[in-house]
């Protein structure tokens, strides 16, 4: 397990890149205007605007994870509730809500694929 990202939604993401580059933080890669990643160099911030938000309008961590049907059903076991798995281009993830009802995002990356 480790701190994938956090997921910052993006109005403008132009305004915002510079916001967070201003922070001292580098821009990884970005995404035309859907998403833009972040980095100090250990911590990765993603600027998603409102088509890349797993729950629209929050910011919330992003935990990437080895096995993430069996992470989720370890969580859900202690009190959390899990959202359906979605998989996209780079990786399968859950919405999962922590047992205050906080969103956490658990992930896992999928293998590379030659195109």
């Amino acid at each position: 397990m480790r701190i994938g990202h956090v997921i910052v939604p993006a109005g403008s993401l132009d305004a915002q890149l510079g916001f967070y580059t201003r922070l001292g933080l580098t821009v990884k890669f970005r995404d035309g205007d859907r998403y833009a990643a972040l980095t100090d160099g250990a911590v990765t911030i993603g600027l998603a605007d409102a088509s890349q938000q797993p729950v629209a309008g929050r910011t919330l961590l992003s935990v990437q994870v080895d096995d993430l049907d069996g992470c989720v059903a370890q969580l859900v076991a202690v009190g959390a509730t899990a959202g359906e798995t979605v998989t996209g281009a780079h990786e399968r993830r859950v919405v999962v809500f922590d047992p205050a009802g906080n969103p956490v995002v658990v992930y896992e990356r999928l293998p590379a694929t030659d195109s």
